[in-house]
């Protein structure tokens, strides 16, 4: 029995064949924030053989009250939170295999991370990418774990193609306004808690343990104390275009515009090129010269000041705005700076 592993192992449910199993598991953790970063520490200090984590944004001193993975020196650095966590969890097993992705999850990706994975673990921020998971784990048969949390609450569930209804039988339209952690803030208990359900998912499926599944959406507050369960029987439609008679997987459309929104609990705009548009570090170092602003490159992205913004650009273009909370304002600079 290997000792790091040797409490695990007594636990009879998963014993030393589960730990096996746990081995060769190849498992995708989407969002590399609160959630993201305490799944990634458990389900590593679990024993996963493969983790893929994906991450659009840096690390933020906001963030250090939370998410656990981080420090302040990586929050100085604006280090890219994929290349925080996999630091620390080298640290923690030099033997875990880790693919890491600097880029916001859209269809394709996700799509690829659900062909090669057994298991897509939630750690997003939106629906809009939650809905996206949700197609491409039907498309390819997969299971994937909810989780959201915001205040003292939390919301679990384990999707499972063929044996549940989907998340978009569970919300047919997407919410117009979602409390955030922005507007509610949020308590890190909170975020262990949803973090821990959702790892306790992923580690029942993986060990072969998929009876003990839980079949209810799990909701918890814990400042109140209480909890709803919920079954999801009911509310599966025939017609649902990811999990009915005739899927059509329509978030999966590889077409894509120039997105520019708010994020979750941040004072940030981003700016996602379309298909058309992309702007590399070169073209941003000379934009900003011609500005005669203040830039900054690393390996990772540029890194410029004008006014009272900082903008950060990755590879692909994608463009944070911080200090800005209005989106319209957001497409004037962007437009301002790159036509």
């Amino acid at each position: 029995m290997d000792e790091r592993y040797s409490r695990q192992q007594k636990f009879k449910p998963i014993g030393q064949h589960g730990q096996r199993l746990l081995e060769k598991a190849t498992v995708a953790v989407i969002g590399c924030g609160a959630l993201g970063s305490a799944i990634a520490e458990m389900l590593v200090r679990a024993g996963i053989g493969h983790l893929h984590l994906v991450d659009r944004d840096v690390v933020e001193i906001s963030n250090l009250q939370r998410q656990q993975l981080f420090c302040e020196r990586q929050a100085r650095e604006t280090m890219p939170k994929v290349v925080a966590a996999e630091q620390r969890l080298r640290e923690i097993r030099s033997d875990v295999q880790l693919t890491i992705t600097i880029d916001h999850a859209d269809g394709t990706h996700i799509e690829h991370l659900a062909r090669q994975c057994d298991l897509l673990m939630d750690a997003t921020d939106n629906f809009e990418t939650r809905i996206m998971i949700n197609d491409a784990a039907y498309k390819y048969r997969r299971p994937w774990v909810y989780g959201a949390c915001v205040g003292s609450t939390g919301v679990v569930f384990p999707f499972v193609p063929g044996s549940s209804a989907c998340l978009r039988c569970l919300l047919p339209s997407l919410p117009a306004v979602n409390e955030t952690c922005d507007m509610a803030g949020i308590i890190g208990s909170a975020v262990q808690m949803t973090a821990a359900l959702q790892c306790t998912e992923a580690l029942k499926w993986l060990t072969g343990n998929k009876d003990a599944l839980i079949r209810k959406v799990h909701h918890f507050d814990l400042w109140s104390h209480t909890r709803i369960d919920s079954g999801l029987t009911r509310i599966k439609r025939l017609n649902c275009p990811t999990c009915g008679d005739s899927p059509t997987f329509e978030s999966l459309s590889p077409i894509r515009k120039t997105q520019i929104e708010m994020l979750c609990g941040q004072n940030t705009v981003q700016v996602i090129p379309g298909n058309s548009r992309t702007i590399d570090f070169d073209e941003a170092e000379r934009t900003g010269r011609l500005a005669n602003i203040s830039v900054r490159r690393t390996p990772y992205f540029v890194e410029m000041h004008i006014k009272e913004y900082r903008m950060i650009l990755f590879s692909n273009g994608r463009l944070l705005i911080h200090g800005l909370n209005d989106v319209h304002q957001g497409r004037k600079l962007y437009h301002q700076l790159f036509g």
